[in-house]
C-alpha cells in the first residue's frame, strides 16, 4: 500500500505492508533510528512519537494508521531555536540528569512534550503519573520528573515570549 504522511516536516510517500509498524517504518525504512524498541508491547515508552501532535506508541500503531498524518520522532523536535540548538525538554533533561543510558530518553522526552502542551503548571504528581506507560531501568525517577517539570516550565516561558 502506498503511505503518504509527513515525517518532521518532510512529505514522505512510500509502498508499506499493511502489517508494518510505524515504528519498523520509523527504524527501518526511513533510518530514524532515535525511535526504540524496548517490548513490542507497549509496554516501555522508548518508541513513543507525535502523530499530529499526540504522543503514541509506534511498536503498536499501524504504519497505515498514519495515513495523512503529521509524525515527529526525537529527530524532528530539535533546532527551534537555531540548526543545532536542543528542544527545551532536550535540554531540560541534559540539564537535570534526566537520563543515564539514555535508551528510554528519546520516548521520556516525546512523552513529556505531549504532557508539557497539556499542562502549563503541573505537580510532581501529574508529572509521575502521566510517566506510568515510560520506564527506565536504569535510573531512579526523580531527575526525569524534574527535568519534566523544568522543560515543561521553559516550554512555557518560550510559548510566552513568542506570542508577546
Amino acid at each position: 500500500m502506498e503511505l503518504k504522511l509527513t515525517v518532521n516536516g518532510r512529505k514522505v510517500a512510500v509502498d508499506v505492508p499493511t502489517d508494518m509498524l510505524l515504528v519498523d517504518l520509523l527504524r527501518e525504512r526511513l533510518g530514524l533510528t532515535g525511535t526504540h524498541v524496548g517490548c513490542d508491547t507497549s509496554q516501555c515508552g522508548a518508541c513513543v512519537v507525535h502523530v499530529d501532535g499526540v504522543s503514541v506508541k509506534s511498536c503498536t500503531m499501524l504504519a497505515v494508521a498514519a495515513q495523512d498524518a503529521q509524525v515527529t520522532s526525537i529527530e524532528g523536535i530539535s533546532g527551534a531555536g537555531g540548526r543545532n540548538s536542543l528542544h527545551p525538554m532536550q535540554q531540560a533533561f541534559h540539564e537535570n540528569h534526566g537520563l543515564q543510558c539514555g535508551f528510554c530518553t528519546p520516548g521520556m522526552i516525546m512523552s513529556a512534550i505531549d504532557f508539557a502542551n497539556r499542562h502549563t503548571e503541573p505537580t510532581e504528581a501529574q508529572v509521575r503519573h502521566w510517566l506510568e506507560g515510560n520506564m527506565c531501568r536504569c535510573t531512579g525517577y526523580q531527575n526525569i520528573v524534574a527535568a519534566i517539570l523544568a522543560g515543561t516550565a521553559a516550554m512555557h516561558a518560550t510559548a510566552s515570549v513568542e506570542a508577546a
